[in-house]
């Protein structure tokens, strides 16, 4: 091809050939803040939430003992989290009170846990254990008077049950008292109270019926006696 036909090539400025991204050179976003400024976040804009101090002096703890921390444990059918000691973790399953979890305490230290430890630190055969404990309070010396189902209906037995299965029977009672069509079945079926309670001023359903004011009383009574006035006949003179 002859020289004339080729075309002139325009040369870069320097400014432009220095700013070039060389081949293979990742290239910072727009958005990107420039080398050596500090950045700054806008008020009110979403950060990394803190670690709470239990949740840190939980972690801390297992890591002195060596042990594995785990944020959540399943116990008893339940959702814990592991920054909770097991003596704070019992009260929090439903089934399980103050009373009963200060017995269950003193059970689970005889099989060689501290009640300090967090309930994230525990491995599986000390889990076991204390669900065991939990579940069976009976067979590990607890009273019989504080269990919440003595003489169950349907098996005649001495049981403690926890969480749903608490929850499931203490539905089917319910269930039972309104076939059956007792007083408190019936109460049950109206949805009123059924212990023997007042319900002139609490417990009320439905269309509530406010209290009349002294005022609205002395309208209506004024009102009343108006009536009667006009309605009664005029003597004649």
């Amino acid at each position: 091809m002859p020289e004339s036909s080729q075309k002139p090539v325009a040369k870069q400025p320097a400014a432009a050939q220095g700013s070039a991204a060389k081949p293979g050179a990742s290239v910072p976003p727009k958005w990107a803040p420039a080398a050596g400024k500090p950045v700054v976040t806008k008020p009110g804009a979403p950060t990394a939430p803190k670690a709470s101090p239990r949740l840190q002096e939980a972690q801390e703890w297992a890591k002195q003992k060596n042990r594995e921390f785990r944020g959540i444990i399943r116990l008893v059918g339940r959702d814990i989290q592991g920054e909770f000691t097991v003596a704070q973790a019992l009260p929090r399953i439903r089934g399980i009170g103050h009373n009963l979890s200060a017995s269950l305490v003193q059970e689970i230290v005889k099989e060689g846990i501290d009640p300090a430890t967090p309930v994230g630190a525990l491995n599986e055969q000390e889990i076991a254990k204390v669900e065991d404990v939990m579940k069976n309070p009976a067979k590990h010396g607890i009273p019989i008077f504080m269990l919440n189902r003595i003489r169950d209906p349907e098996t005649g037995t001495d049981r403690h049950l926890l969480a749903t299965d608490l929850t499931f029977a203490v539905r089917q009672d319910v269930q039972r008292e309104k076939e059956s069509m007792s007083y408190r079945g019936w109460r049950h079926s109206i949805g009123q109270k059924t212990r023997g309670q007042h319900t002139r001023s609490t417990g009320r359903s439905g269309m509530t019926v406010g209290v009349l004011k002294k005022a609205v009383k002395a309208q209506k009574a004024a009102a009343a006696t108006g009536a009667q006035e006009k309605s009664a006949p005029k003597e004649k003179k």
